[in-house]
């Protein structure tokens, strides 16, 4: 298992969260990545004498859809700073009845039923196949779960486990498709979380989710077709409720938690010999590749 004694842990923020309250000494960094710029400046500070790193994943002004929004610059980015802990707060939709607005979820599963997102750092000359079996890191999850289970206000539920959805959007769900999903035992409904679980493991990062229920999609015959109003009504009240989740969180982590099976995922994944993926390749994966096939040197391969 790698050192963990100096990683840092990543929140990114969605929708309605552009910053994080409580983070202090706060230093921005502009990355230069090779995929991209990331969505923003990160933001590295401390919170509960934890180093953390936050990006806002639409941006701070919220110009970028889930589409646009550069994931695997933004998961690059957060490695380079030396994350290997990472926490996505996210606005989601019920497909459930007793998921209501304002709980929040801590998914286990994913369904994807995204396209044409880049969703892989690997292709031009390499070949990778991580494991995905469980896109959640459970120690993490946990972690993060019993947190917001103690910071959660009165009367608000957290829910433990549950299938994410993850859409394309911009646009919300027709009925047919909301009752489509919820045929199929979904829990929530995002439009961002997979693409990121994806890349974050295969960047070696342990990943979870704070999924924030905001509306009901739009199956729910007693309550409204969900709208921005609704959501960025709800999302403020959880918002707010955020800062004593990650506080504990925080204080969770400076215990010497268990290392992830992420942090480790591409020791039995690499499938190209190394001596035969190109240069230009091999350079962009050397931040992850680099424990199991040595530093990239241009020179010496050459």
């Amino acid at each position: 298992m790698p050192d963990l004694s100096q990683a840092r842990v990543g929140v990114i923020g969605g929708s309605g969260l552009y910053s994080i309250p409580g983070l202090r000494q706060v230093e921005e960094r502009t990355v230069d990545t090779p995929f991209g710029a990331p969505s923003d400046q990160l933001r590295l500070g401390e919170l509960e004498g934890v180093e953390t790193v936050f990006l806002a994943r639409h941006g701070r002004h919220h110009h970028l859809l889930p589409s646009e929004v550069p994931y695997r610059a933004n998961i690059w980015a957060m490695r380079s700073l030396g994350v290997r802990w990472l926490i996505s707060l996210s606005a989601v939709g019920s497909l459930q009845e007793h998921l209501q607005p304002r709980d929040m979820v801590v998914p286990d599963q994913f369904i994807d039923r995204t396209r044409d997102r880049p969703a892989s750092f690997f292709g031009n000359g390499c070949v990778a196949h991580v494991s995905l079996a469980d896109p959640f890191c459970p120690n993490l999850s946990a972690l993060l779960a019993d947190a917001a289970e103690q910071g959660l206000p009165e009367g608000r539920r957290l829910h433990r486990g549950g299938t994410y959805l993850c859409m394309e959007g911009p646009a919300f769900s027709t009925r047919a498709e909301s009752k489509l999903y919820r045929s199929w035992d979904c829990s929530v409904i995002g439009m961002t979380n997979h693409t990121e679980a994806r890349l974050a493991r295969e960047a070696e990062l342990a990943y979870a989710s704070l999924s924030m229920v905001t509306d009901f999609d739009c199956w729910h015959e007693d309550h409204d077709a969900v709208s921005v109003e609704m959501v960025i009504g709800n999302l403020q009240a959880n918002a707010s409720a955020t800062e004593p989740i990650l506080s504990g969180l925080m204080q969770r982590l400076k215990q010497d938690p268990p290392a992830s099976p992420a942090h480790t995922a591409l020791a039995n994944a690499l499938i190209t010999p190394e001596d035969q993926v190109p240069e230009q390749t091999r350079s962009n994966l050397d931040l992850f590749t680099a424990p199991y096939w040595g530093p990239f040197h241009q020179a010496s391969a050459s």
